[in-house]
């Protein structure tokens, strides 16, 4: 069941949330509050991911106790659940967290999060998993910054062959919010379709001159057949802009200009300009990495219920809501 699916994704990520706010809090034994999160979906808290920079905790893996017995009496036509799922929480405004968790916003909006020493653990502490039980029995979840670390080693790991399930809540978008800035439909297609050309044409001059372009275009076909949950909300400007991404994307085809879309949905101005390619995601240039929200494919969920805050844009708690109204789209490439 998808909802209950999406619920236990996001209950674990509050888990680590609420790990570090006990922390933070000296909220110890019987005072801690977080185990509930996991316990209550028969899991167990196995491992505590804590960031070398300030000590704090910014992920979890979390063991689910009956995947053995579960496997036993396995039916074809249901998914299984998950052995393992990795969870890493966003960023937390208090005094013992909120320098650290900026730094890395910044990073998200620079797209240079890969080289970070959170992230650096993060993707071991995955591949650790992977190697242990294999990339069907291991999920990734993360809401904001943390869905940016899921969204990156979900990338990789798709990359080097190992496609993993990932629920990613609220995941920035580092480019202009126009989903949210303009209110006009015709408006925001006609920016997107200058933006569009420009991108097509930057490339176009800039790969003509190197010789890695089938290596960079096969990188973003690599990352084709992996479809990651992706949960946004129109009136949360940090991801609101993945609606319009993908929205831009089936227009241009509509309309007749899929070949100019093909080249301008896998690259990136700033990073065509900074010599990054846009598309290839491996260069080692501290703030060349190709951006984040660069996706061929995803199944997105978008809350359609009234936010009047941006704190219940952009909250976590939205996504278990049992009157969550969405609306949900396949996009594939």
């Amino acid at each position: 069941n998808s909802y209950h699916r999406t619920s236990v994704a996001s209950c674990l990520v509050q888990a680590v949330y609420t790990l570090e706010r006990d922390r933070q809090q000296n909220r110890i034994g019987l005072k801690s509050q977080a185990n509930h999160w996991w316990e209550f979906f028969n899991f167990t808290l196995a491992e505590t991911l804590i960031d070398d920079s300030d000590g704090s905790i910014y992920g979890a893996v979390f063991e689910y106790k009956h995947f053995f017995s579960y496997n036993y009496h396995n039916t074809h036509h249901s998914k299984p659940p998950p052995r393992h799922v990795i969870a890493f929480r966003g960023t937390i405004m208090k005094r013992h967290s909120r320098s650290r968790d900026l730094k890395l916003d910044l990073r998200c909006v620079r797209d240079c999060l890969q080289d970070s020493t959170r992230f650096v653990h993060a993707i071991q502490v995955i591949q650790s998993a992977v190697a242990k039980t294999g990339n069907a029995a291991v999920w990734l979840a993360g809401h904001s910054l943390g869905a940016a670390v899921a969204l990156l080693a979900g990338k990789i790991m798709t990359r080097s062959g190992f496609p993993l399930e990932s629920y990613l809540f609220n995941p920035p978008f580092s480019s202009i919010p126009i989903e949210k800035l303009v209110k006009s439909e015709k408006l925001k297609h006609g920016v997107r379709f200058a933006g569009s050309l420009v991108k097509a044409g930057v490339a176009i001059a800039v790969k003509g001159r190197h010789h890695n372009k089938g290596q960079e275009d096969d990188s973003f076909m690599k990352l084709a057949s992996w479809i990651p949950y992706l949960y946004v909300n129109p009136s949360d400007p940090i991801c609101s802009e993945y609606i319009g991404y993908f929205k831009h994307r089936n227009k241009m085809f509509e309309i007749g200009a899929g070949k100019i879309e093909r080249i301008a949905t896998r690259n990136s101005l700033r990073s065509l300009l900074s010599g990054g390619g846009g598309g290839g995601g491996s260069s080692s240039d501290s703030c060349s990495s190709e951006p984040l929200h660069l996706l061929p494919s995803a199944y997105m969920t978008i809350n359609i219920s009234q936010s009047p805050t941006f704190k219940r844009a952009h909250g976590i708690h939205q996504w278990w809501d049992p009157m969550f109204n969405g609306e949900y789209v396949l996009h594939q490439f």
